[in-house]
């Protein structure tokens, strides 16, 4: 509703979801009524190696980390990203890097960045930027396409 132009597709966000937290159940997390997961999702501290280095963005106010960025929420925000791109999806006047409402509105948002989303190349695009993987990029896709011949069932 926000960007009508971009026409991301709800599985897109889904995909995003179910790769990144399994849907906010991640490391045995419980997605509550409110839409919080409990305990809160945080990734590994970005210090180099497998998952790259990332500095402290947010003195550590999101995250719990002031001398790494960690990812956020069921969707998986670095502090800053989610400083640029924040939403608040639930309409409760909080946007919330914790709930899911707002983490997949912010992460619409995200990607619509990218421009419409129907058009291939600008989805692998839009995926891409969110996690700089081909193989992230296939397994998103393979997800959302999971979850559409589900829907169409």
């Amino acid at each position: 509703a926000e960007q009508p132009g971009c026409r991301v597709a709800w599985n897109t966000i889904a995909a995003l979801g179910g790769i990144e937290s399994q849907h906010g159940t991640l490391g045995g997390a419980v997605l509550g009524p409110d839409g919080r997961s409990t305990p809160v999702i945080r990734g590994p501290e970005l210090s180099g190696g497998r998952f790259g280095v990332v500095r402290d963005t947010d003195g550590g106010s999101l995250d719990g980390d002031a001398r790494w960025d960690r990812a956020v929420g069921p969707m998986q925000f670095i502090p800053s990203t989610w400083e640029r791109w924040a939403a608040d999806g639930n309409n409760d006047g909080v946007a919330d890097p914790d709930q899911i409402d707002d983490a997949a509105l912010a992460s619409t948002r995200y990607l619509c960045a990218a421009g419409n989303l129907r058009d291939p190349d600008t989805w692998r695009r839009a995926i891409f930027s969110y996690n700089h993987s081909d193989v992230y990029v296939a397994d998103i896709a393979s997800y959302a396409n999971v979850y559409a011949q589900r829907a169409g069932r």
